[in-house]
């Protein structure tokens, strides 16, 4: 059975984004303690700005983190639109620099016909993951897990045992490309990082044992849960 989620409220962005800097980089610092190395996924959006530019100041040993992402938009790090592309310009910079990054986004005309060689990027991550960072769309949506999404049941099967999936979706705008839940469920430490008061209103909809938004797959299948929030 999932637990409850544990919630961690701020006053504001600022103060959310530094105390959730120092958890993470505390979580790295004991993978790479632990195995010698540490792996961590976060997502895009305008939400995490701030928590990336707060992460990126962490001191820690950056040479042995790998950080990918949860999902990305089907463009080129020319665009701005891309994930990987406010990753880079936000989080691999300052103590950060040193650490590799792997982005799911390669060079062919859609998800589809790229999906084998994100694969075998996949293949070289030390999973399960350290760490994952998820956000929250208004319309529910985690990761690329789109309500009306193409591949949504796919993505969403905890017996599932792909690791990345395309998605296409009306709200999604571009083509994606996702890890899928089973994937995200195994990270050691699982945070779900959100703002304002509209998704805290969301999120206790989605808690609802009928709730058809999919963040609410998370909350049903998390063992655990920290929602880092502010208004």
């Amino acid at each position: 059975m999932a637990a409850q989620p544990t919630i961690h409220a701020f006053e504001d962005g600022q103060t959310l984004a530094t105390s959730l800097a120092e958890r993470i980089a505390n979580d790295l610092r004991a993978a790479i303690e632990a195995r010698g190395e540490a792996l961590i996924a976060v997502s895009g959006g305008s939400t995490p700005k701030r928590l990336f530019d707060r992460l990126s100041h962490e001191t820690l040993d950056w040479s042995r983190v790998t950080i990918t992402l949860v999902d990305e938009r089907w463009v080129p790090d020319t665009d701005e639109r891309s994930n990987a592309r406010m990753v880079e310009a936000l989080l691999l910079r300052h103590n950060a620099a040193d650490a590799e990054f792997v982005p799911l986004y390669v060079e062919t005309a859609t998800p589809e016909a790229g999906i084998g060689e994100v694969r075998a990027r996949v293949a070289t991550m030390k999973l399960p993951f350290d760490v994952v960072v998820l956000g929250m769309g208004p319309d529910g949506h985690t990761a690329s897990f789109f309500p009306g999404g193409d591949r949504l049941d796919e993505a969403l099967d905890t017996a599932n045992t792909a690791q990345v999936l395309p998605m296409r979706a009306p709200g999604a705008g571009e083509p994606r490309i996702t890890f899928t839940l089973p994937v995200l469920l195994k990270a050691r430490t699982l945070y779900l990082h959100i703002e304002g008061s509209d998704k805290r209103v969301l999120l206790e909809q989605a808690e609802q044992p009928n709730s058809s938004f999919p963040i609410a797959s998370v909350l049903r299948n998390a063992q655990h849960l920290d929602v880092y929030w502010c208004p």
